[in-house]
This record gives structure tokens, C-alpha cells and sequence, in this order.
């Protein structure tokens, strides 16, 4: 780490950078691009490619799937509902949370390198109600990971970013970004396997059914499980005091 710290500016906080403006680039440029009706018009063209070079087509997916978390382009929704509509939810649900996973991990390690390390250390080394966050952080860090993955009002992009500039292990992130988005990546990844009908009907599948009661309910109730730790160690924090 002694090392990064000696680069220069530019090179530590050039990939953060080179993702920020990507990003804002791609808001304008691949918004109505990386859309549903885009995956609509070309879903025949789409089920071809597949039926002829299957493994050609899950490495151009998983690709693509990768750039856009990597450098936080809309169409992530509709990336995941594209991987239910070519291969089912299974194995659609591994290539979408696999692909997220290792976006996420890029935008991790890019925001870690160019900001995380120092301003972790930084936390470290202050007094007061600074360092005690980073403390509380610390601490919990498995169960914060699990919770922000798991809760649906949390943005993508800010649970990939926030671990980096707490000084989360690389590991810790990997591992609970994968197991967290599970629930919400199976879902989406079955309404996509059955667009077929819904193309079919002419209509739009529903966006909003992560937030139907039989869905919700047992992803709040993960999110309760996650936060327990949290909960059983405040309370063990102020009967110590």
C-alpha cells in the first residue's frame, strides 16, 4: 500500500475518474439505448444469436453485463431481465450475479485505489465520533454488507462504493455482494424467462414485483436476520458502559 501511496495523483485516482466520466457519458448517450424496447425489437435476432453460438453468446453477455455495473450505465435492470429471457433462470441467475458481482468488485477496487485506503486511514487515526463510526463499522462489517446488498432502497452503485472508502476487505466484499443480491437477481431473472409471453401480449413486465408482499416479506425478513448482530452488539456496547 506504501507504494500506491507514492504514485501520482493521476494514476490512483485516474480508473475513479475514467469511471465517473463513462458513466455520465453513457446517462445521456445509453439511456433509451439499454432499454426494454430495445431487448423487445430485438429478442428474435437476440434467441438466433443464442441458438446458434451459445457460448459465444453467455461470454458477450456476461461481458456487457460487467461494463454497465463497472461503470454504473443505466440498462442493469434490463441487462438482468435480458439473462432470464436467453437462458432461464437457471442458469440466467448464476451469469447475472456473477457478472454483477465482478462489476461491482471492478468499481470497488477502482474507488478503493483511488480514495478508499487513505481515507480509511484517515478514520483510523482520528478522534472522537469519527473514529467510533469506523469502529461501529468495523465491527459489523459482515452483517452491514449482508443488510446494504439486501435492502432494495439501497442504490447499486452506493453499496459498491461505500465498503471501498471504509477500507473493506476485498474478500468480505466479493463474497457478500455475491450471496446479497441473490434474492432481488433470482427475481428479475424469472420475470425475464418468462417475457416470452409477455412480448407476446404486447405488454410490459412488472418492475415493481420486488416490492410485492411475497417477495418483500421475506427479503425484509433477511434484512432483520443481517441486522441483528448489529442490534445484539449495541446493546452488549451500552451495557458495558
Amino acid at each position: 500500500m506504501a507504494d500506491a501511496q507514492k504514485r501520482p495523483g493521476w494514476m490512483r485516482y485516474g480508473p475513479i475518474i475514467a469511471i465517473g466520466v463513462v458513466a455520465i457519458i453513457g446517462a445521456f448517450t445509453l439511456r433509451d439505448t439499454l432499454s426494454f424496447e430495445t431487448l423487445a425489437n430485438n429478442r428474435d435476432a437476440l434467441t438466433s444469436f443464442r441458438d446458434a453460438n451459445f457460448a459465444m453468446t453467455v461470454a458477450i453477455f456476461m461481458a456487457g453485463y460487467i461494463a454497465i455495473v463497472a461503470f454504473s450505465l443505466p440498462g442493469a435492470t434490463v441487462a438482468t431481465l435480458t439473462g432470464g429471457f436467453l437462458f432461464g433462470v437457471f442458469p440466467g441467475a448464476v451469469f447475472n450475479v456473477l457478472a454483477a458481482t465482478i462489476g461491482a468488485t471492478l468499481i470497488f477496487l477502482a474507488a478503493r485505489y483511488g480514495l478508499g485506503d487513505r481515507l480509511s486511514k484517515r478514520m483510523d487515526a482520528s478522534d472522537g465520533v469519527v473514529r467510533k463510526i469506523k469502529a461501529g463499522i468495523d465491527e459489523n462489517q459482515w452483517s452491514m454488507l449482508f443488510l446494504i446488498r439486501l435492502v432494495p432502497a439501497v442504490p447499486f452503485f452506493v453499496a459498491n462504493l461505500v465498503p471501498a472508502l471504509v477500507g473493506v476487505a476485498l474478500y468480505r466484499f466479493f463474497v457478500s455482494t455475491a450471496l446479497g443480491i441473490i434474492p432481488g437477481g433470482v427475481v428479475y431473472t424469472s420475470v425475464g424467462a418468462g417475457l416470452g409471453e409477455v412480448f407476446e401480449r404486447g405488454e410490459t413486465p412488472d418492475f415493481g414485483i420486488i416490492f410485492e408482499p411475497q417477495i418483500l416479506l421475506p427479503i425484509l425478513g433477511l434484512c432483520a436476520l443481517a441486522a441483528l448482530p448489529i442490534v445484539l452488539n449495541a446493546v452488549r456496547g451500552k451495557k458495558g458502559l
